[in-house]
């Protein structure tokens, strides 16, 4: 493509990522000065999310990839980003890069939604809940594929799922995440406790939210032969039982 080869050089290799949607191009592309990381979407739905990626790596520092150029052609939304190359964090119990992901989330739970039109809680989730509403701009899909390490700490990718909410609710999404990577949903839930937003939020918040979740997965497999479908339909229904038996036991 024209636009890319002017900034990238005429001379240059793609490599297509392993894995990613929301895009018809997701490949890194190197040039003469290097790696570049290019996205590109065609769509209403894939440019609305890339567009949403886009705001959200200008708006937080650090975390994200930086964004390096953008263009649009013939409805085609192109973006460029810094090329970010590590390996994804180990979430496993006890592990130390649980430690690097603390801090990561302690300074996001703490970044204000800029004034874009982000997605709501009930369009991200599917579901509605008073208390999902807020003015914090969360990832909402921290997934050990979208984390990356390098010397600058713990990175972000893949913020096409950027939502305006409150902070709580991206400590909930990463639960199942903690389960999958061998968490009871007990430990999930004592290492969610050092975060402030989650020890302020209501239990009976913390009872609806997983049983929610847990029923939209569980329908979305019942459709779906995916095995990452199925595998958040099992996680999110332990944390939901979890939170049933809780529940029961304190009356």
């Amino acid at each position: 493509m024209t636009g890319i080869a002017e900034r990238i050089g005429v001379a240059f290799d793609v490599t297509s990522a392993p894995s990613g949607n929301h895009a018809e191009i997701a490949s890194t592309v190197t040039g003469p000065a290097g790696p570049v990381f290019v996205k590109a979407a065609l769509g209403e739905l894939n440019v609305r999310s890339l567009r949403y990626e886009l705001a959200a790596t200008q708006a937080i520092d650090r975390h994200p990839p930086a964004v390096l150029w953008h263009f649009e052609s013939d409805g085609l939304l192109v973006v460029g980003t810094e090329h970010l190359a590590g390996p994804h964090p180990d979430l496993s119990p006890g592990n130390a890069d649980l430690d690097l992901l603390a801090v990561t989330l302690k300074a996001l739970q703490e970044t204000p939604a800029p004034g874009e039109p982000w997605l709501t809680p009930t369009a991200r989730l599917g579901f509605a809940h008073p208390a999902m509403d807020g003015d914090t701009l969360i990832h909402s899909d921290l997934n050990p594929a979208n984390l990356i390490m390098n010397t600058h700490g713990l990175r972000i990718v893949d913020w096409a799922w950027a939502t305006k909410a409150a902070p709580w609710v991206e400590l909930t999404l990463l639960a199942q995440w903690l389960i999958g990577s061998g968490h009871s949903a007990e430990q999930a839930e004592e290492w969610l406790a050092q975060f402030p937003a989650w020890t302020a939020t209501d239990r009976e918040v913390l009872d609806h939210f997983p049983s929610r979740n847990a029923s939209k997965w569980s329908a979305k497999s019942r459709q779906s032969a995916d095995g990452w479908v199925h595998d958040l339909a099992m996680w999110t229904g332990d944390w939901a039982a979890h939170r049933t038996d809780g529940h029961q036991s304190r009356r």
